[in-house]
């Protein structure tokens, strides 16, 4: 097999999916993290892309923890952290069945519908925040933690249920940003087992992380500066485009 770091495709590939995925993982939207291992995925494939990037999240989790300190609500992580959990084991117990295609339509789809949904909404509706709810959050959590274990795509089901609750955008950002640095660590033991790690790709991963903490430092830094009026109907044109890209990805492949 040729050396993958002698390959300049791959760091033309690999440098800017790490640099869209660490503005993400700052705070500006999922949409720009969707388009990291579809990317990469252009010279290698995508179980290995999705590999090599998973130490790269969790150093851009470590970043974003740091950024974020200090902002979190407790309720949100409290409801939905069990649901996460149990979506990973779904997820790594249907690892052999369930393929990334089909998350990726699944997922993109749900996101349109959320956008749309959030369109046909008056106004005064948008504006109002919703009240946390055990079962959505459980439902939403566990459909978030499956994506996010297949396709490193869970960022739309934790939006469907964390954005109506129109948080504070540093206390929505600083709390995500814990929910899925938790969700990463624990997907660290079912990639193991399922040997999508060797030393090729951690040697790959190892070359990129120097942009990983730099990326998701700008990215928090220009979403500290954002106002909620501002902020929220970003995330929500974040999660058009996110969507749109998800569908695509699964149509195509799926065709």
């Amino acid at each position: 097999m040729p050396d993958l770091l002698m390959n300049p495709w791959f760091y033309a590939a690999a440098v800017p999916a790490t640099i869209l995925i660490g503005l993400s993982k700052g705070g500006l939207g999922g949409a720009m993290g969707q388009v990291g291992v579809p990317l990469m995925a252009l010279v290698m494939p995508p179980v290995q892309a999705a590999a090599i990037m998973l130490p790269i999240l969790i150093v851009m989790d470590v970043a974003s923890l740091w950024s974020w300190r200090g902002y979190r609500d407790n309720q949100t992580l409290k409801l939905m952290l069990p649901g996460a959990f149990l979506g990973i084991g779904i997820g790594w117990l249907t690892a052999s069945i369930v393929t990334d295609d089909m998350v990726k339509l699944i997922v993109g789809a749900i996101a349109i519908i959320f956008f749309a949904r959030y369109m046909l909404t008056s106004a005064a509706k948008r504006a109002t925040a919703q009240p946390h709810n055990a079962a959505s959050a459980t439902l939403w959590s566990t459909l978030a933690g499956f994506t996010s274990f297949v396709a490193h795509a869970g960022g739309p089901p934790y939006q469907v249920y964390a954005l109506p609750l129109r948080q504070d955008p540093k206390v929505y950002n600083g709390t995500s940003v814990i929910f899925f640095a938790i969700v990463n660590a624990v997907k660290v033991i079912p990639y193991f087992a399922l040997g999508q790690f060797d030393t090729a790709n951690l040697r790959a991963s190892a070359v990129l992380l120097p942009l990983a903490p730099l990326a998701t430092f700008a990215g928090a830094w220009i979403v500290k500066r954002m106002r909620p009026e501002i902020f929220y109907p970003f995330m929500y044109i974040m999660i058009l485009l996110m969507g749109l890209k998800l569908t695509y990805d699964g149509v195509v492949s799926l065709l």
